[in-house]
Order: structure tokens, then sequence, then C-alpha cells
């Protein structure tokens, strides 16, 4: 009877012993799982705070490239067209007609400006070769009022001689662009920008 109850009391010590292991351990583990909450909270703001910094930047950054391009529309376009203007103004004929023993009739003189400021005026020489290549004659045209991302045209004499016609632009003049261009216009060595007609103080 005597081992019975003294087997009966180490188990339940036992038994305690586990109960109160058990305890520790789950309030350890609650420990942990509040701890572990914290940190997750913490890392979710951090991460919130950092998509806001970010996108608080970003703004900043479209605002500060919208005023570079506002402020560039009105003077840095304008001189980048005067310097790359044969990349946006050209001259073309269509088709005309020539006479069998020659002959130029139905010349049309065309002038395309892919800028985005209108021409005052463009002056075109014609010249009307023969057969040779030599030039027979040479007339000039000017085009006024060319529209911004458009063309202007004028209609060419007929001529009673002649096999083609060579075009060259003789100048070009757009107050709105600031641009006054010539072909026998004389640039100086080093100049940025020698056909503004009014250079930039």
């Amino acid at each position: 009877m005597t081992q019975r109850w003294i087997l009966f009391a180490v188990l339940g010590i036992f038994i305690i012993a586990l109960g109160v292991k058990s305890c520790a351990e789950q309030k350890r583990a609650g420990q942990l799982l509040r701890e572990n909450e914290r940190l997750i909270r913490e890392n979710r703001d951090l991460r919130n705070s950092l998509t806001l910094s970010s996108r608080n930047a970003q703004q900043i950054a479209d605002r500060k490239d919208l005023q570079v391009q506002a402020q560039a529309q009105f003077v840095d376009r304008r001189e980048y067209y005067r310097r790359n203007w044969k990349q946006y103004i050209s001259v073309n004929t269509g088709d005309y007609k020539t006479g069998f023993l020659g002959g130029i009739k139905d010349l049309k003189i065309t002038v395309r400006n892919q800028t985005e400021y209108p021409l005052d005026n463009a002056v075109v020489a014609v010249q009307y070769l023969r057969g040779n290549g030599n030039v027979f004659k040479t007339e000039q045209y000017t085009v006024h009022n060319i529209p911004e991302k458009g063309t202007g045209s004028v209609q060419a004499s007929n001529s009673r001689k002649g096999t083609k016609v060579n075009i060259v632009l003789v100048s070009v003049t757009s107050q709105p662009m600031n641009f006054c261009w010539s072909k026998d216009k004389r640039v100086a060595p080093g100049d940025q920008d020698p056909f503004a007609c009014v250079p930039a103080k």
C-alpha cells in the first residue's frame, strides 16, 4: 500500500511538473507570438512609410520635369528647331510635265514645315535645266504663311525650254521661332545659335 502511495505521489509530482512546464511554454509561446505580431506591424508601417516617401519623391520629380519643360517650351525648343531646321523644313516639287522637245509646265513648289512654329515665308530658287544639265534660267518664288506641322505651295510659271528643274531653298523666316536663315548668311566660328533673328542676351 505504501509503495502504491509513493508511486501515486511521484506520478502526481511528475504531472504537476509537466503542467508547470507546459504553462511556462504556453506563456513563452504567447510572448513570442505577440513579439512576432509587433514586428509584423512595424514592418508593415515601415513599408507603407517608404512607399509614401517614394511616391512623394516621384511627384516632386514629376513637377520639376513639368517646370523644366514649360520653361524650355518657349526658349530651348525654338533654339533646337533653329539649330536642326534642315530636319524639319524641306522643299519639293510635284509631278510636272515636260514637252516632247522640252519645256516645263504645271510645276508646283511645296514647302513642308514640320516644326511647331509657323513660317512667315520661304524663298525658293528654281533652276530650269537643259538636257545637257546646263541652267537655262533661274527664277525665285516666295511661299508665304506656312503653318506649323503643315505645308505651303506656289505655282511656278511654265517654261518653253528645259527638261527638268532643280530647286534650292534661298531663305526662311519665322518670327514666332525667332528664325532668320539665308543661304548666303555667314556663320561666325563658335556661334551655337547663328540663325536667331534676335540673338539671346
